[in-house]
C-alpha cells in the first residue's frame, strides 16, 4: 500500500512539473520576439485571399488621389504607409460606375507567376519616377499577391475596399506612382508608418 501511495504521489508530482513547464514555454515564445529591438517585422500573408488585413482599412475621409479609367471606374487611394519591414502598404477603394457588372480581369496582371491570382490587385505597381524604378507586388511562396482579391467581380455602383503590399523604395523617396491595368498613373505621396 505504501508503495502504490507512494508511486502515485511521484507521478502526479512529475504530470505537474511538467504541466507547468509547458504553459511557461508556451506562454514565453511570442513576448520574447515582440520585445527585441530590431526585430523586423513582416508583410501580411493572410491565407485568406480575399480579405484584408486588420487594421489596415483606409481612412474614408483621407484622399492621396482619385483616377477615372474606362467604363467610369474609380480608383481612390486613401493611404500609402512605409512599414519599418521595408514594405509599403497602399490602401482604397474601387468603385464601378460603368452601370453593369463589371470584373478586372487585367487587374491581376500578365506575369505567369500571378496567373493564380484571377480579379485581383496582383497587377498594380508602385513607379519611382525620380529614381527611375518600379516596384511590383510583393507574393508569397506559392505566387499569391499581398493584395486583395476581388470575388464575384463587381455590380454596378458597387464600391469594394483594397489593400496591396510593395517593397519600399529608398527612404528618401516619398512619392510614387500607383499603376494598374489601363488606369491612370495616381500620384501618391508614402507616410511613415509607426
Amino acid at each position: 500500500m505504501r508503495r502504490t501511495a507512494k508511486a502515485r504521489r511521484a507521478l502526479t508530482a512529475v504530470a505537474i512539473t511538467t504541466g507547468l513547464a509547458l504553459t511557461v514555454v508556451g506562454c514565453g515564445g511570442e513576448e520574447d520576439n515582440k520585445s527585441k529591438p530590431g526585430a523586423a517585422s513582416s508583410p501580411s500573408t493572410k491565407k485568406d485571399q480575399g480579405s484584408e488585413p486588420q487594421d489596415q482599412a483606409p481612412a474614408a475621409d483621407s484622399v492621396l488621389a482619385e483616377v477615372k479609367g474606362s467604363d467610369n471606374i474609380t480608383l481612390v487611394i486613401n493611404s500609402a504607409v512605409r512599414d519599418t519591414g521595408g514594405f509599403v502598404t497602399v490602401n482604397g477603394k474601387v468603385k464601378n460606375g460603368s452601370g453593369k457588372y463589371w470584373i478586372q480581369a487585367l487587374w491581376a496582371g500578365n506575369e505567369q507567376e500571378l496567373v493564380s491570382n484571377s480579379a485581383s490587385m496582383a497587377g498594380a505597381s508602385l513607379v519611382d519616377t525620380a529614381g527611375k524604378k518600379k516596384y511590383l507586388i510583393l507574393r508569397d511562396t506559392d505566387g499569391r499577391c499581398l493584395c486583395t482579391r476581388f470575388t464575384g467581380g463587381f455590380k454596378a455602383n458597387e464600391e469594394k475596399t483594397f489593400y496591396a503590399q510593395f517593397p519600399a523604395p529608398p527612404a528618401g523617396t516619398t512619392k510614387v506612382d500607383f499603376q494598374i491595368a489601363d488606369m491612370p498613373p495616381a500620384t501618391i505621396e508614402i507616410s511613415e508608418g509607426e
